[in-house]
C-alpha cells in the first residue's frame, strides 16, 4: 500500500503541472486577443484623427483659394428644400 500512495501524490503533481500550463496557455492566448483589439481600435482611433485633420486641411484650402463663400453641396440641398435661404443669402 506505501507504494500506492507515493505514486499518488506524483500523479497529483503531474495533473496540477499539466492543469497549470494549460491555464497559463489559455491566459496567454486571452492576453494576445484583448492586445490585438487594443490595438486595432487604436489604428481606428489614429485612422480617424487623421481624416478629421484631412478634412480641416481641406476646408483650409478652400477657404484659402477664396471658396469659402461658395456654397457646399449640403448647403444648396438645404437651399432647395428652404426658399427662404435663397432670399436670405441676396
Amino acid at each position: 500500500m506505501d507504494g500506492q500512495d507515493n505514486e499518488n501524490p506524483k500523479q497529483s503533481t503531474a495533473d496540477m503541472t499539466v492543469f497549470v500550463q494549460n491555464l497559463l496557455q489559455q491566459m496567454q492566448t486571452r492576453f494576445q486577443a484583448m492586445s490585438e483589439s487594443i490595438i486595432c481600435k487604436n489604428i481606428l482611433f489614429k485612422m480617424g484623427n487623421r481624416i478629421d485633420e484631412l478634412e480641416q486641411s481641406i476646408n483650409d484650402l478652400r477657404a484659402e483659394m477664396g471658396q469659402e463663400g461658395s456654397p457646399s453641396p449640403s448647403a444648396s440641398l438645404k437651399a432647395r428644400e428652404d426658399p427662404k435661404s435663397i432670399d436670405d443669402s441676396t
